[in-house]
């Protein structure tokens, strides 16, 4: 078979875990190994300044940690992308910070992820009586990856050259992951030991652990398969409006175009859609694309679809097919991962941000927040503090048209700002509506 029918496509995965379980080095090992790295960065790695190797030793998190306060903490501050391919794949990776101060970043890396590489360092786990403990971090992270409901986690157990390459060790922390991951709900989950600063199971197999049989961690990401989330067909078409373009000038050339990002399914030429919240109907008349008009456009495409009928229709407005299910909701079940400092106030109103749309909201009710440590739901508590995961229940000022976030993730997510300070407080995932 030819290496160009067996290219498995794009690939988005982040890395995941708690602060100083290696990620930045384990991507970095990643790149340097799959000769992703150009030689002169290499020579400036070598002189750096902030390096925390010794001798000419390359210290690889500094491939990924380019802000200047990262290299002089050590430690992850923003998330950093980075791309590169093999013969079989192309790869977008998101290097997203471990602390807990810097969650409200992981969570923005890993909403347009496919795959997440959840590190766990093999020194920090506590075993007692044969049972590892997982640092509570890795939970919070782990329950973020089950709410962005990410296909494919790789549970790399990093740092095994300084537990001796102990099979023991790896198969504690595994069966502790595979309890975690079982409460959670996460599904597809492969284990895979690694040293990534000396680079044993990244991209080839480690001659210091002949007991692990599987693939490296490279090989598994090329053989990740991919879901596109957004939904395909006409009937599933999302399409919110974004910009209204007017062209001033006579009657006879009096141009109207809506602008935006297919979100699901397909607009075309002809078709009959259904404006919402207006609820009223009209007639696709021509769709613009930045090469010319089109017979059609279709989810992740960005075009100008003009309508054969003058409708009121604004920004924030969403184009439906006619004979559609869509509804346009004022109350919302949805999880929150908190980011602000101030915590949730439900006497306050906040400023609901989904698609296009921008609708005043409040917080009617908090149905439980998730326990990191033990995994357990807190009920009857009112607010939610900075990087707790809670359900609540929402009321908005005006109705948007939504999906819950598993049937789509690009019409069921939102961000909660708050007015006063601008601060974007919170990021949410819509489980049902109404």
């Amino acid at each position: 078979m030819s290496t160009q029918s067996n290219h498995q496509g794009l690939l988005r995965f982040i890395t995941a875990g708690s602060v100083d379980d290696g990620k930045s080095t384990l991507i970095g090992r990643l790149l340097y190994d799959s000769k992703a790295v150009l030689s002169d960065q290499l020579t400036a790695l070598a002189n750096a300044k902030n390096k925390r190797t010794s001798g000419e030793q390359i210290d690889f998190s500094l491939l990924t940690d380019g802000l200047e306060a990262e290299r002089e903490q050590g430690i992850t501050i923003d998330v950093a992308y980075r791309y590169f391919s093999t013969a079989r794949r192309k790869f977008i990776i998101a290097d997203t910070p471990g602390h807990e101060q810097y969650t409200r970043n992981m969570v923005t890396g890993a909403s347009t992820a496919h795959a997440a590489i959840v590190l766990v360092d093999a020194t920090r786990v506590t075993v007692r009586d044969g049972r590892a403990e997982l640092l509570a971090q890795t939970k919070r992270h782990s329950a973020i990856l089950k709410l962005l409901e990410i296909q494919h986690v790789i549970v790399a157990i990093n740092k095994m050259d300084l537990v001796e390459f102990s099979e023991q060790r790896f198969d504690e922390i595994r069966t502790a992951y595979t309890e975690l991951a079982a409460q959670l709900g996460l599904k597809d989950v492969q284990y895979v030991p690694v040293s990534a600063l000396r680079g044993d199971n990244i991209v080839h197999a480690s001659e210091a652990m002949p007991w692990y049989q599987g693939e490296p961690l490279l090989p598994l990401l090329e053989a990740l398969p991919v879901q596109e989330s957004a939904p395909a067909g006409d009937a599933a078409l999302r399409f919110p409006v974004q910009l209204v373009i007017r062209q001033d000038g006579a009657q006879s050339d009096d141009f109207r175009g809506y602008a935006g990002r297919v979100e699901a399914g397909t607009v075309r030429v002809g078709q009959k859609l259904r404006v919402l919240p207006a609820n009223r109907d009209a007639v696709v008349a021509e769709v613009l694309t930045p090469n010319g008009s089109a017979d059609a456009a279709h989810a992740g495409d960005t075009v100008t679809v003009r309508l054969a009928e003058d409708v009121d229709v604004s920004r924030g407005d969403m184009f439906v097919a006619a004979d559609t299910a869509a509804v346009a909701a004022k109350k919302l079940t949805a999880d929150l991962c908190w980011f602000d400092d101030e915590a949730l106030n439900p006497a306050r109103k906040y400023v609901l941000k989904h698609t296009t749309a921008s609708v005043f909201a409040r917080v009617s009710s908090v149905d439980r927040v998730l326990d990191v440590h033990t995994l357990s739901h807190e009920t009857g508590r009112h607010d939610i503090r900075l990087n707790d995961i809670g359900a609540v229940q929402l009321s908005l000022q005006k109705p948007i048209v939504c999906d819950a976030y598993g049937d789509n993730p690009a019409t069921g997510a939102f961000v909660l700002i708050d007015e006063a300070t601008n601060h974007t407080v919170a990021a949410g995932m819509i489980r049902a509506y109404a």
